[in-house]
């Protein structure tokens, strides 16, 4: 008997005709050397890098603690700068043509077009070529991408005011003020002096450091009385020996003049 096509010889009933059988995968204790189990093997390493990874970031941030900036202060101006990544959209709101009356152009309009065309890229240009030169239209919007990326991040840090930036919000240590002299009740009182100078007399945004006037009494009772520059006149309402008191108190650098 000649073996023909379609022909099968099972020696065993028990396996199925087609010879079919179930894709199971090996165990690992198949390939020594080669695999580990996931558990505890693979995990209980990964936790010990990870722990190790925690104690040094954490010993890091005990060494070297994030800086502090001082109280926000509303009456002072603060230039913002955002992070590295996002330095090319902040000089981009910067142009006439995004910012202002525009806004939306420079927030949605321009951003929206720049990275669709990067993400339609692979379909404006379906060649199978590997070569830069041979994808024109891919090439050229990418180039185009990095180059207005580059360009506007240079322009950001070019124009940035770093020493300005470097000196806002930077701790300056509180002066001692004789908060029990009766010309710091008299200061406190008065709610005009406090808006402007602070509730510890060191100024703000336009205003002067108190703590720190080479003035005499009379010159201050004629700069309450009479304004000078921002500060407007007449805004003491305390009684003329009050504003004797006030005054030598400030011409002191908050100290009792007694």
């Amino acid at each position: 008997m000649h073996r023909g096509k379609g022909m099968k010889f099972v020696g065993d009933s028990r396996v199925k005709a087609d010879g079919r059988k179930p894709n199971i995968p090996k165990d690992y204790s198949e390939y020594p050397g080669k695999t580990e189990a996931f558990w505890p093997n693979f995990l209980l390493r990964e936790w010990m890098v990870g722990a190790v990874f925690l104690m040094g970031f954490l010993c890091l941030t005990v060494a070297h603690p994030a800086p502090l900036e001082a109280i926000a202060d509303p009456l002072e101006a603060y230039i913002p700068l955002p992070d590295w990544y996002f330095l090319f959209l902040y000089q981009l709101l910067k142009y006439e043509f995004a910012s202002g009356d525009f806004n939306v152009l420079g927030t949605v309009v321009i951003p929206g077009v720049a990275f669709g065309a990067l993400l339609l890229a692979p379909w404006l240009d379906t060649s199978k070529e590997r070569r830069p030169h041979r994808r024109p239209i891919a090439t050229s919007i990418m180039l185009l991408g990095v180059a207005s990326v580059v360009y506007l991040t240079w322009e950001s840090v070019d124009q940035h005011d770093w020493e300005a930036a470097a000196q806002q919000g930077k701790l300056v240590e509180g002066a001692e003020i004789d908060e029990e002299a009766e010309g710091f009740e008299i200061y406190s009182s008065q709610d005009s002096c406090i808006q402007c100078h602070g509730d510890q007399m060191t100024g703000g945004a336009g205003a002067p450091n108190l703590l720190e006037t080479e003035k005499t009494p009379e010159e201050v009772i004629e700069i309450i009385q009479n304004g000078q520059g921002a500060m407007p006149a007449d805004q003491f309402t305390g009684s003329e020996e009050e504003l004797q008191i006030l005054a030598e108190f400030i011409a002191n650098h908050g100290q009792d003049p007694e």
